[in-house]
């Protein structure tokens, strides 16, 4: 007797199959990697933000603050901010919001430029960061697997993956085309 879990498909095999057959089948697997990346990035952001929810955190609200924390005591501009975060100004601009509104991160005048603006950790926001990045490695980081031999070579591949697409400044990257 067949049990469900015999009749089970990996949709993401299953969408490789209907790749090949409709006769893309140089690309299927390629494909089905990217699906693969894509499907666990969605899977491990919920597992982060279900950890930090109760932090009152967001991953990018997390990232933020660690930044914040290893960054210069005086502060970051937010433009310095999002360049170290990768994203874009709104994006900076959201984060910083929220975690002032929640008293995590003050703003600050620059202290050379009076224009500008920095970006500073509060002790409740030190506080807050250490305490889900207690969590985050009890429960997501610490369980996760590869690690090891397998993990590097899984971080190695994705770098690569990013040279390529000029995400990384390394002097055997070729550009993506």
């Amino acid at each position: 007797m067949e049990t469900s879990r015999d009749a089970y498909v990996d949709p993401i095999d299953e969408a490789r199959d209907h790749w090949t057959d409709s006769g893309w089948d140089s690309t299927a697997l390629a494909m089905a990697n990217i699906t693969a990346i894509m499907r666990v990035q969605q899977i491990l952001l919920a597992r982060i933000n279900t950890v930090l929810r109760p932090h009152g955190l967001t991953h990018a609200r997390l990232e933020v603050l660690m930044v914040l924390r290893a960054g210069p005591d005086d502060g970051l501009s937010l433009g310095k901010l999002g360049g170290r975060l990768q994203v874009y100004p709104g994006a900076v601009t959201s984060a910083v919001d929220r975690l002032e509104a929640d008293g995590m991160v003050r703003r600050v005048r620059h202290p050379r430029d009076g224009r500008g603006t920095l970006a500073v950790i509060t002790p409740r926001g030190q506080r807050i960061a250490l305490q889900a990045i207690d969590d985050l490695i009890a429960l997501v980081l610490e369980p996760f697997t590869p690690d090891g031999p397998a993990g590097e070579q899984l971080f190695e591949l994705l770098r690569g993956i990013r040279a390529s697409a000029g995400d990384l400044d390394l002097p055997d990257a070729e550009p993506a085309a």
